[in-house]
């Protein structure tokens, strides 16, 4: 037995041995109706929500940066409550695992039950992990400061850790079968919604009148300047942006929708057919979160050098990399950095057309290639995707029943839709943040992928409940 075999026998029984001491949602015992799943998804959401709510115990101010603005979006995690980190530990150990998988790193066969469980396995430890060291770095490094004494700072990072956790739970409740489709995608799209919602509605008072712009619309139209919600300075929304909005997520459900179809035939059932669909948007939202994360990782680091190295913006060669606003150091003012993020409104964009013209190219660019990458690394490869159709025992018409054969035909679309979908989601997520819609132009894409994706999951599920026998039948295709 080779020593690499011996390495890898041992990491099993570690992780098996590990599984044991890890906290688990047993799946339902009996078949759930479809209500009680509403129920429980509801119950998931609510918690969320809640805790979204609740201030951090013991901090009574909030840090003067916000270090995690870049992902709240994709985090869904709210600034000094419970859900700090929102599923940010979460999704960033998913997503670890998954290029491992993706990258064959990891040796499994997903056709196998112990493996698949051991693969389920790997992912809790590998997230409970990372919660905790997430949870102890951002609240010893991020909320030491402002709490006094050790004992402060330990109950913070507590809290922090058992958010997270509870968060991990509640996710695992909803996809063994308690709720509806995924928890992380639940609370992302919460989280976006509440930000459009709060967008709209919301009364509070901003620099001319309140934030939402249907009270804004309201008021202005009282007091005889309506025209004045059409474009607001500052950021805040407008009936411009309320309609910006409105229009991506419409011209995203219409692209979500196009898909080329490959005829395929069950191998077992004779006379099923069906079609395999490749979407335009073949490689999803990912590309756009990376870069995204990217960009802000970039930021996030330029501000930590400007605050030690540069703070005055008096270092010609650091003024190259990036040039802060001593006043509000939250997005560069000059430098490469600059050019390589969104202008945010119309006004930016007026006053400096050259920034905004290179971050459209630039994100644009950074989408397609991790486009590219993420096909690869992410399972979705021509190959990857014929190996697939041949395990579930279907065929195409006209075609042999071989690896090359069918990852021949794929490549004749795979490939030409990758780089596409790369290009639409970029111009579509850069043009959309310049415009400053409502929830980023990130956010919207999450939404819009994940409101059709629960879509699909609830037709799944009336199948699943009226017609059993239909449902069983092309769950073993």
């Amino acid at each position: 037995m080779s020593s690499t075999t011996q390495n890898e026998n041992v990491l099993r029984r570690v992780i098996r041995s590990a599984s044991a001491y890890v906290p688990q949602v047993p799946k339902p015992k009996k078949k759930i109706s479809l209500t009680e799943k509403f129920a429980w998804t509801g119950i998931a959401l609510l918690l969320y929500l809640v805790m979204g709510q609740i201030p951090l115990y013991g901090v009574t101010s909030d840090p003067k940066f916000d270090f995690l603005a870049f992902a709240r979006v994709i985090f869904a995690a709210q600034q000094g409550t419970l859900m700090e980190l929102g599923i940010g530990p979460i999704v960033t150990a998913g997503l670890l695992m998954q290029l491992l998988k993706g990258s064959d790193l990891i040796r499994l066969d997903f056709k196998n039950p112990d493996d698949r469980s051991l693969f389920t396995s790997a992912t809790k430890i590998v997230t409970i992990i990372v919660i905790v060291a997430e949870g102890s770095l951002y609240g010893i490094s991020v909320y030491g400061p402002l709490v006094g004494g050790p004992q402060i700072i330990a109950i913070v990072v507590a809290q922090l850790i058992s958010a997270s956790i509870l968060v991990m739970l509640l996710d695992e409740l909803v996809q063994k079968g308690w709720g509806i489709g995924s928890g992380l995608s639940l609370f992302i799209m919460a989280g976006i919604a509440q930000t459009i919602l709060w967008s709209v509605f919301s009364p509070f008072p901003a620099q001319d009148g309140p934030t939402g712009i249907l009270p804004f619309t309201i008021q202005s139209t009282i007091e005889g300047h309506g025209q004045d919600a059409i474009f607001r300075s500052g950021q805040l929304p407008s009936i411009f942006g309320l309609g910006l909005t409105v229009a991506v997520i419409l011209v995203l459900v219409y692209i979500e929708g196009i898909h080329v179809d490959i005829p395929i035939v069950s191998t077992k059932y004779r006379g099923f057919t069906a079609v395999y669909p490749i979407k335009l948007l073949y490689t999803s939202v990912i590309p756009v979160i990376l870069s995204s994360a990217l960009i802000a990782n970039a930021v996030f680091m330029g501000q930590m050098m400007w605050t030690n190295y540069n703070p005055n913006n008096t270092n010609p060669a650091f003024n190259w990399i990036a040039q802060f606003d001593p006043s509000s150091p939250q997005t560069p003012t000059g430098g490469i950095l600059y050019y390589i993020t969104s202008p945010r409104s119309l006004d930016h964009v007026a006053a400096d057309p050259v920034r905004a013209v290179v971050y459209v190219i630039f994100f644009v660019t950074i989408v397609t290639i991790f486009s590219r990458l993420w096909v690869e690394l992410g399972g979705l490869s021509a190959k990857t995707a014929a190996k697939n159709l041949l395990d579930a025992d279907v065929q195409v018409p006209g075609f042999r029943r071989s690896e090359n054969s069918v990852e021949s035909l794929l490549n004749r679309y795979i490939p030409s839709l990758t780089i596409i979908s790369g290009v639409i989601i970029g111009l579509l997520a850069s043009l959309s943040d310049i415009l400053n819609v409502f929830g980023s132009g990130t956010g919207i894409l999450l939404m819009v992928n994940i409101m059709v994706s629960y879509y699909q999951t609830l037709v799944k599920e009336q199948v699943d409940t009226y017609m059993p026998k239909l449902a069983a039948l092309l769950g073993r295709k």
